[in-house]
């Protein structure tokens, strides 16, 4: 398998393995990703620290006075000629949405620009099986695709200077949530009261590239009793997720 290596300094590598978004070429990454944090974590690949992946590619930090550059390639070949594409386990999160107007500020907006109703971009949106392809831009922000092509619009024009916490957000292919008062340019259809981030927690991140995420609608009620329930730490998370495993 042909893929470019860049060198980012002299402490990390990066292996590219396509050029567009896809679930094949991320699929690989991760598998890629999680036989070599095996590996790291029993001592195997001596020198490297830590792998990163992304949409298309998978980031190596390695310790520079054990190894060199070419040697570092050298070792992350063998994970790559693997072709390992199964993620060993995922979790399925099924995310509570209320889409009520005082929660989405664009809905209306993507409806007339996509020539849909309201309610035909909540139940398409809805439709999806989402996959986690990576996290970035903020702690807990997860990049999830792809979105229905029905849905696909470019980011605004205008960026907002303060996304609230919570929101649900398209853009192009992908959807998102956002994890904490952020600016932001994509277009907000939705809020959800589940928190992806929380430093108080034992595992802060919710969400891990591999997982699956779908959403499902409630009211603004069943929203603020959600809310409520997380401020009182009694809220039931295995009620909205589940462990499986990915052929």
């Amino acid at each position: 398998m042909d893929y470019p290596v860049l060198n980012l300094g002299d402490r990390a590598i990066t292996f590219e393995f396509g050029s567009v978004i896809s679930r094949r070429v991320n699929h690989h990454v991760l598998g890629v990703h999680a036989n070599l944090k095996e590996s790291i974590s029993n001592g195997l690949v001596k020198g490297i620290i830590e792998s990163v992946p992304t949409f298309r590619s998978l980031t190596v930090h390695f310790d520079s006075t054990v190894l060199f550059p070419e040697e570092v390639v050298n070792l992350v070949a063998p994970y790559i000629e693997e072709g390992n594409s199964d993620l060993n386990a995922t979790t399925k999160w099924i995310f509570p949405v209320c889409y009520d107007d005082q929660y989405a500020p664009d809905l209306k907006e993507v409806a007339e620009t996509t020539g849909l109703t309201q309610d035909e971009v909540i139940s398409i949106h809805q439709e999806t099986v989402y996959d986690v392809f990576m996290l970035g831009f903020l702690p807990g922000f997860a990049f999830m695709g792809l979105l229905d092509e029905r849905l696909r619009l470019p980011r605004r024009s205008q960026p907002r200077t303060a996304v609230p916490k919570g929101s649900l957000a398209i853009a192009d292919q992908l959807t998102a949530v956002y994890p904490s008062e952020s600016p932001g340019g994509w277009h907000l259809i939705g809020r959800m009261p589940i928190d992806l981030f929380d430093a108080k927690r034992e595992e802060p991140v919710l969400l891990k590239a591999g997982d699956q995420v779908c959403f499902r609608q409630v009211s603004v009620q069943d929203f603020e009793d959600i809310q409520q329930a997380l401020a009182m730490g009694e809220y039931d998370y295995s009620s909205i997720c589940q462990e499986k495993e990915v052929a």
